[in-house]
């Protein structure tokens, strides 16, 4: 940099600086302004409250008059005090209002929360809502408006009957069974000919929930945390979990579930939901909640009472085989196993077959998760080595032959003569039997198992709270420095994991730009550049990452470096090039590839399309 630069970039910060100090506001624009920010502020204060009060009175007015109109269906069920039922068995303990007569809390007894001490409650109080919708000629009978009365009760089962009178009422059935996730739901008229309307044959049905941030990384369980849904005869699907986002559904669907990152709330329906309009909302950072969720949808409901509605809540973990278990007997397969994220169709299948079991086979050995994640990679590395042996292999006889192409290079210096160049590149390949895509078929075999395990990592609730060296929980990020203030793009701390597996990859990258002679190329040098910036790239994109996921690519990383130098080591380079050399000489011994015959093909066809033009001037 010159002198004249330096002193015109001087000038320039001097400009900036001046420019900033005469224009900043003065202390009275600055009290006025600030007067009118807490102006702005006390008015939505104020709309907030009167809209607040508007609803409550709304609602009290409802409540008195449903109290007063004696010619309601319901009219006792109007007023009555809320509450609560318990019923559990070894895995959930469920809260029943008696107002609503719908499940209002749900706690899992084998997961803790981010204290590691008390369980982990998917939803309680003001969270959750639920609201059934039954109609006659008069009026419609919104359930979250009445009082239901418990009856039959045991430690697992409960009836909440919502009456019209002593020999006419609605049931709601709750029945847990041991050793599972699943609650068992019906409906079921009873004596309501004539009361209920006989051509409504459905129920319609709302169903809201705030989300709760569970997890000590929000960012992460965010990005996982999504509204799911399975289409009856056909695959999932989802909203956005990155924005807000709405969508009616036409088709019948099986399920539909309110998912965070390792647990979910699911409804599920024997005769599907129809009619359906899905919500889901992002809530702030901070405010312990991910996301706000809404459905409403309606299914079968037969009001003569002959036949009951049968569903099902699922309040439990993501956990794959806790979830297929589910499936086992059942004609029409539920496929909730789809709210385990294992990556794309074919990396899903790896996880499936592959991953999972090896990972659930080391488990039971009692190791600690941070040496169960050690033995997985040495496994997956051990399973692609013989792609990636070829692939080095490949990369060898490119890099003894390199003097060669040297020399060709240095024989057509000129661009006009690219063209002549590259023919005789191609025919030096097809000479000697070295294919420059020799490598690529090898790594991409490869590739479905290295990512299978990237993609598994982050939905393997198996590693939720599970501590290895400083991380105490390698299902989140592990904090190693916390900053007092907040980092663009890099947030609030640094992952010690992330920090690792950058550095590695740098190393890595050195490394391999070492294998390769640059010169003077410049476009070569810009890629050599590229390649050590996209490890510090990750540094920030994957610092609040699981750490586990930053543990096991710091692994895969150390041990590819490992396993290049080690075959760089026991590679004789000098016996290759000779092999070669003979191979070359001997066309019976050298084992032309697919490519190279192509290659020969092209240069052959190349040379006569020369050769006819030649003969046309």
């Amino acid at each position: 940099m010159d002198k004249n630069t330096i002193t015109g970039l001087v000038l320039i910060a001097i400009l900036l600086v001046g420019f900033s100090f005469l224009s900043r506001p003065s202390q009275e624009q600055l009290e006025a302004q600030q007067h009118y920010y807490d102006s702005i502020a006390q008015v939505q204060q104020r709309e907030a409250e009167l809209q607040a009060k508007k609803e409550a009175a709304l609602a009290n007015e409802k409540e008195e008059r449903m109290a007063t109109d004696s010619t309601a269906l319901f009219f006792n069920a109007y007023k009555g005090t809320n509450t609560q039922v318990a019923i559990q068995n070894n895995l959930v303990e469920l809260v029943v209002d008696t107002k609503g007569g719908r499940i209002a809390s749900a706690t899992l007894k084998e997961y803790n929360g981010q204290d590691k001490e008390t369980p982990v409650t998917l939803f309680s109080g003001e969270d959750a809502s639920m609201n059934f919708l039954f109609y006659n000629k008069k009026e419609t009978i919104q359930t979250g408006d009445c009082y239901f009365t418990p009856v039959n009760q045991t430690d697992s089962t409960v009836t909440m009957r919502l009456a019209a009178d002593s020999a006419s009422y609605i049931d709601f059935t709750y029945a847990m069974h041991p050793d599972t996730y699943l609650v068992d739901f019906t409906i079921q008229a009873v004596n309501m000919d004539g009361k209920l309307a006989s051509s409504k044959t459905s129920v319609d049905i709302e169903w809201m929930q705030r989300a709760r941030q569970i997890e000590k990384g929000y960012t992460y369980e965010n990005r996982l945390s999504e509204l799911t849904y399975k289409i009856e005869g056909d695959d999932t699907d989802y909203l956005s979990a990155s924005k807000d986002d709405a969508k009616d559904v036409p088709e019948r669907l099986d399920w539909i579930a309110f998912k965070n990152q390792f647990f979910s709330c699911v409804f599920l329906a024997d005769d599907c939901f129809e009619n359906t309009k899905l919500a889901s909302k992002m809530e702030a950072q901070g405010s312990g909640y991910i996301k706000d969720y809404s459905a409403e949808m309606s299914t079968s409901f037969d009001p003569t009472g002959q036949n009951a509605t049968k569903m099902y809540f699922y309040f439990g973990p993501n956990h794959y085989k806790t979830l297929t278990a589910l499936d086992k007997g059942r004609d029409e397969k539920w496929e909730l196993n789809n709210l385990v994220y294992l990556g794309w169709p074919l990396i899903r299948w790896v996880n499936k077959w592959f991953t999972i079991n090896i990972f659930d086979w080391l488990s039971g050995w009692g190791l600690s998760m941070g040496m169960v994640l050690l033995f997985m990679t040495l496994i997956v590395k051990a399973v692609v080595f013989p792609a990636t042996w070829k692939t080095y292999m490949s990369s060898a006889r490119m890099r003894v032959l390199k003097p060669k192409i040297d020399v060709i290079n240095q024989k057509y210096p000129k661009q006009e003569d690219a063209m002549k160049k590259q023919q005789e590149i191609m025919g030096l390949y097809s000479q000697y039997g070295v294919s420059p895509m020799g490598g690529c078929l090898p790594m991409l075999i490869q590739f479905p198992i290295l990512m299978a395990l990237f993609m598994f990592v982050p939905s393997a609730i198996e590693l939720r709270q599970q501590s290895f060296l400083w991380a105490d929980d390698l299902s989140t990020y592990d904090a190693f420095i916390n900053f007092p203030f907040h980092i663009p793009f890099l947030g609030s701390h640094l992952s010690l994991f992330c920090v690792l597996m950058t550095v590695t990859n740098i190393l890595n990258t050195k490394y391999m730009m070492q294998q390769q002679d640059t010169g003077a190329n410049p476009q070569m040098a810009a890629m050599k550049w590229m390649s050590y910036l996209m490890p510090i790239m990750f540094l920030f994109i994957l610092n609040d990452y699981p750490s586990g996921l930053n543990y096991y690519y710091f692994l895969s990383t150390l041990i590819s470096v490992a396993t290049m130098l080690i075959l760089r080591k026991t590679t004789n380079e000098e016996a290759l090039l000779a092999q070669l050399e003979a191979n070359k000489k001997d066309p019976k011994k050298m084992k032309k590839s697919g490519f190279a015959a192509r290659l020969e093909a092209m240069q052959k066809q190349q040379e006569q399309m020369m050769k006819e033009r030649q003969n046309r001037r």
